[in-house]
């Protein structure tokens, strides 16, 4: 065997450089894979309606039941899906309940004010809100406000030996002034600001554990049980501090902040947007811990009802 003579540097680097490249091995197979799976699939898929133009044709009638559950089937499901996102709610508004729509006028209005279409005609008839008549502006009460003008008419009100001042008189000008009042401490003239105020008043009057300690079942033990040497505490004023009235506040704040970003030029208002996700998470995380302590118990379900407060408002991420 002759000797094998030693290949120059040079003539060795050009053979490397023109030798062709070995295949991908992880390409070429994912290449063939996706074509094989292709093939795959479709083959299944005309197999599949073989088999169904096959059935028709050999038991039309069973086949036609057959589709007919599968339709009902279908309609089912579809409903079903409706009724879990129905229920599910919006992050923002829940569901839209006649309390919360009552925010809007700071329980003035006694009716609702239905959406209209371009025409302006209403699409719906309007329902009842529930009301807080008793509740005026600048933080005042109508009975407060009755018994300031009792106050004024009866100091302002002449003697009987005083003949100088016509009784005629002071009692139209007593009938003016209470007119002028009604009208200063009408929350229907008030500002957002002041219907804020009656809201959180409201919330208040309606969560307030010193009121549901005693119109809901089981809310909490009644103040007289506990020992006679530590007998329990009873409320001393209003509750303004548990979660489920800063839970119906917040989301007073929230519907009135919503439906101004709604507006026509609402998308602009980048100030106003952070705002509500701040509201939506607070409140989010205060949800979150009463559902922890309260859950099941009558105050929670009270409040999921009344507000409208659905999984969306707590559970998963708000995205807004």
């Amino acid at each position: 065997m002759p000797p094998r003579l030693p290949v120059p540097q040079g003539l060795r680097t050009l053979s490397l450089c023109l030798r062709p490249a070995p295949p991908s091995t992880t390409t070429s197979a994912l290449s063939h894979l996706s074509l094989i799976q292709t093939a795959n699939v479709s083959q299944k898929t005309k197999d599949k309606r073989k088999e169904m133009k096959r059935r028709m044709k050999q038991d039309p009638y069973g086949w036609a039941q057959t589709q007919q559950r599968k339709n009902a089937n279908l309609r089912r499901r579809a409903e079903l899906e409706a009724e879990r996102k129905e229920a599910w709610g919006s992050p923002i508004h829940g569901i839209t309940t006649p309390f919360v729509e009552s925010f809007d006028s700071g329980g003035q209005a006694p009716l609702s004010t239905p959406p209209v279409d371009g025409d302006g005609n209403p699409l719906e008839p309007p329902h009842e809100l529930p009301t807080s008549k008793h509740i005026a502006n600048y933080l005042l009460s109508k009975d407060e406000i009755q018994q300031a003008i009792e106050q004024s008419k009866r100091l302002t009100k002449p003697l009987d030996d005083d003949s100088s001042i016509d009784l005629e008189k002071h009692e139209e000008n007593a009938q003016k002034a209470l007119i002028a009042l009604q009208r200063i401490t009408d929350l229907n003239n008030g500002s957002a600001k002041d219907r804020k105020h009656a809201n959180k008043r409201r919330c208040i009057e309606t969560f307030g554990r010193h009121v549901t300690d005693v119109t809901l079942d089981h809310a909490a033990p009644h103040p007289s049980i506990g020992d006679e040497q530590n007998p329990k505490p009873v409320r001393a004023g209003p509750d303004t501090g548990s979660s489920e009235v800063q839970i119906a506040i917040l989301t007073s704040k929230i519907r009135a902040l919503a439906l101004a970003l709604e507006g026509h030029k609402g998308y602009k208002d980048k100030n106003n947007k952070r705002s509500l996700r701040l509201l939506l998470h607070k409140r989010q995380r205060l949800l979150k811990y009463m559902e922890k302590k309260e859950r099941g118990s009558e105050r929670w379900q009270f409040m999921l009802k009344t507000l409208g407060i659905t999984p969306a408002c707590w559970k998963n991420q708000i995205e807004v």
